[in-house]
């Protein structure tokens, strides 16, 4: 009887073990299929950190397109359209709002223009420097402050027009050279005389000469990287150096001679007869002159009044000190 109780616990005891083995399997199987899970979420979805306040309030380009859509139309065949949209700098430098502010609050008070910046009432300061937060940088605007325009009350708005431009290149509310001639006007009607520069005829551009937005030259006029006059960007025969220079094109420039917009005169000469410009500097009392330029040494008949047909390379030479050749 001992001997058959015996048998009876020992399977007991197997069989309890059994069970708790299978236990153990199925319990760590669970806990390898949550470990995995959690690995899954974590690859699958990764945590994303709420936007700033300062980031939720731009809405993006498409959020004004909704009420703009002809502005927007309008801006997206402009420069503006694909630089604006793919310039570095987070939201406050791309798509409308690079321009007008974060438009959150606009859109949230259903077009309230006091929760925006509107161009529109704004005085040319304030709108220029709006533009000059990104042009600003540029070496071509980077003399704006100090230029003749801004000192005259010139605005970026008084030639350029983001969204209405009536020239796709710079954006000019007016095509060159009538936005130039409607406050430039004695240089239009120096342009109308018979000798003058091509910039009629669409050969030559204002902005060719001058930098409207400001140089550290006088007249607002470009210089070539040498440092010299914009003149010779056309006319390098007059460059040099020389061995032997004509003193007032170093010291005074082209325009002690020339009138460069245009002149009744041949070759844009400021006065002629040609003795009667030379004579200007040289007299024949060296006393008059603080001892300045010696006047010719022949008379001025009608033989000798044409000066630069013996002295043929006024403006230098490397052979001769007077200029014969």
């Amino acid at each position: 009887m001992s001997h058959k109780l015996c048998h009876q616990a020992c399977r007991v005891l197997l069989f309890s073990a059994l069970c708790l083995f299978v236990a153990l399997v199925f319990a760590a199987g669970q806990a390898s299929q949550q470990a995995a899970g959690k690995n899954a979420q974590s690859t699958s979805a990764p945590t994303v950190t709420a936007p700033s306040s300062e980031a939720s309030k731009y809405v993006g380009a498409e959020t004004c397109k909704t009420c703009h859509e002809e502005i927007y139309n309008a801006w997206e065949k402009t420069p503006h359209w694909k630089t604006t949209l793919n310039i570095k700098g987070g939201p406050s430098k791309q798509g409308c709002e690079g321009c007008h502010g974060p438009g959150a609050d606009h859109v949230a008070g259903g077009g309230d223009k006091t929760k925006i910046f509107v161009f529109e009432g704004k005085s040319r300061q304030e709108t220029s420097a709006r533009c000059l937060t990104c042009h600003g940088e540029a070496h071509e605007q980077s003399h704006f402050a100090e230029s003749a325009h801004s000192s005259g009350d010139v605005g970026c708005l008084d030639c350029h027009s983001p969204h209405h431009a009536k020239e796709k290149e710079f954006l000019l509310v007016r095509e060159q050279p009538q936005l130039c001639y409607g406050c430039h006007t004695s240089a239009k009607a120096d342009f109308a005389k018979p000798y003058h520069h091509r910039v009629n005829e669409g050969l030559v551009q204002c902005v060719d000469c001058h930098n409207p937005h400001g140089t550290a030259t006088v007249r607002q006029l470009r210089s070539l990287p040498s440092g010299d006059a914009i003149c010779y960007k056309c006319h390098v025969d007059k460059q040099g150096p020389f061995v032997y220079e004509h003193v007032p094109v170093k010291t005074e420039g082209c325009t002690s001679c020339h009138s460069p917009h245009g002149s009744t005169n041949p070759k844009l000469l400021n006065v002629m007869p040609v003795n009667i410009l030379c004579l200007q500097c040289h007299t024949f009392s060296t006393t008059l002159t603080a001892g300045g330029p010696i006047g010719p040494a022949h008379n001025q008949s009608a033989k000798y009044q044409a000066c630069t047909m013996c002295h043929t390379q006024i403006h230098g030479s490397n052979f001769s000190d007077v200029f014969f050749k």
